[in-house]
């Protein structure tokens, strides 16, 4: 998630291209003052909170993986001291402080702002360490990368129960179901009661995950199989054509590697799209976060790949959120599900949907299996809590165009899951 402000003082590192970026997608606000002074009240609540209570058990592994080994030690440390050292206000000043505020930003849901939302805490606590030089490096590490996952587990289960519900209420300024928050929500459409308490909603995560009422996104095309449908309401964001089964994803472009998409063990199922297209679209804090097929199909494939948390590539530059620009180096790199679809009509070929996890907790939960025999908008699984971003894969010479401007991506303006995104040649 990007931003368009910039530190004034000097980067050691490579600035990033400065101009028209900014953070898509409305997970965290662009006011940089309003997310430093959620740091700080993060800060204070878990200094209070560390008197009175030990570490979580999530939590305290994560600190044993970082303070017993030297190296993530060592990088998480000077990244610390970088972003400091920049200017940043970051709200702590060591490892110690920030491990106790993870711990009790886990405890909390997030709250609706019209001016200054913020739906992504742990992002926004993580912003600037992610781009310092050793940050790259530290939020690569495998063994950091397995802790954080339990850790984001543990805080999905709790969002997941009924303490998590605090901001399901009707008050203003922070309640989901205010007035302000149903105007950009336009909760009419979903299966919630607003006149029920919390929405009639039994967590945090069930609210996010919130369906659409029958027929309010209705199928585009149903019986004519060249036209392709979204699989999630989600924003444009890349095209790109002749992708290539292994490349750079790390460089300036971020061209996408087909075998690192679909992970090594899974060359076959990736092969058939080499010299193919990949269209990758992301998803708003605002929108509808479950997955539908985009055809008529049977699933081939359906599997999740761990991955990383807060990575971002070094390409972007001095960017505190650089997860947004990282699109295209996320398909191969962070957690995500996979959904391979054999379409019922042989001009398309075989089909591969990636979900990927881009901020905070944004668990891919599948809910098809293999076999399994598809109609075009039929359900494939959800996301919850959390940023998120997805692709969908063509072989070669199948997709004649696309609805989005392939020249003008990415775009401001939504598309509705299950209309209308390509058509076949």
């Amino acid at each position: 998630m990007t931003s368009t402000a910039r530190a004034a003082s000097p980067s050691p590192h490579p600035p990033a291209v400065q101009g028209s970026r900014r953070r898509l997608g409305a997970w965290i606000t662009e006011n940089e003052t309003a997310i430093a002074d959620l740091r700080a009240d993060f800060v204070r609540h878990a200094r209070h909170r560390m008197m009175t209570e030990p570490l979580s058990p999530a939590v305290a592994r994560l600190r044993a993986c970082i303070f017993d080994d030297p190296v993530r030690r060592m990088d998480l440390s000077k990244a610390i001291t970088q972003a400091l050292g920049d200017g940043h206000r970051l709200g702590f000043e060591d490892i110690d402080t920030l491990i106790h505020t993870i711990d009790y930003v886990v405890t909390t849901a997030p709250a609706f702002d019209k001016k200054s939302l913020i739906v992504c805490p742990v992002n926004a606590l993580l912003d600037w360490l992610m781009c310092m030089p050793s940050g790259y490096a530290f939020f690569r590490d495998s063994d950091f990368n397995r802790c954080m996952r339990d850790v984001l587990t543990q805080w999905c289960q709790f969002l997941s129960g009924p303490e998590s519900r605090t901001f399901l209420n009707t008050r203003a300024p922070d309640g989901w179901l205010s007035a302000d928050a149903n105007a950009r929500l336009g909760l009419h459409q979903f299966e919630v009661d607003v006149s029920q308490p919390y929405g009639g909603c039994n967590s945090w995560n069930a609210f996010f995950t919130r369906r659409f009422k029958p027929d309010a996104r209705p199928v585009a095309s149903p019986d004519d199989s060249r036209v392709i449908v979204n699989a999630c309401e989600s924003t444009p964001y890349h095209v790109r054509r002749e992708v290539r089964m292994r490349d750079s994803f790390w460089i300036k472009s971020q061209p996408y590697s087909l075998i690192d998409m679909f992970g090594a063990s899974h060359k076959a199922l990736a092969a058939p799209f080499a010299d193919g297209a990949v269209y990758q679209a992301y998803l708003s804090a605002y929108d509808y976060h479950r997955w539908h097929s985009p055809v008529d199909g049977t699933v081939v494939a359906a599997y999740r790949l761990p991955g990383t948390y807060f990575s971002e590539t070094e390409s972007e530059g001095d960017d505190q959120a650089g997860l947004n620009d990282s699109q295209g180096y996320l398909t191969a790199t962070a957690t995500r599900a996979v959904v391979v679809i054999r379409a019922d009509d042989p001009a398309i070929g075989t089909l591969g949907c990636l979900f990927v996890g881009m901020g905070d907790v944004s668990s891919c939960v599948l809910q098809v299996e293999r076999g399994r025999h598809l109609g075009k908008g039929d359900a494939l699984g959800y996301f919850q809590y959390g940023g998120s971003t997805y692709c969908l894969v063509f072989e070669p010479g199948v997709v004649q165009s696309f609805t989005a401007d392939e020249d003008r991506l990415p775009h401001d303006k939504p598309v509705k899951v299950n209309a209308a995104i390509a058509m076949t040649a």
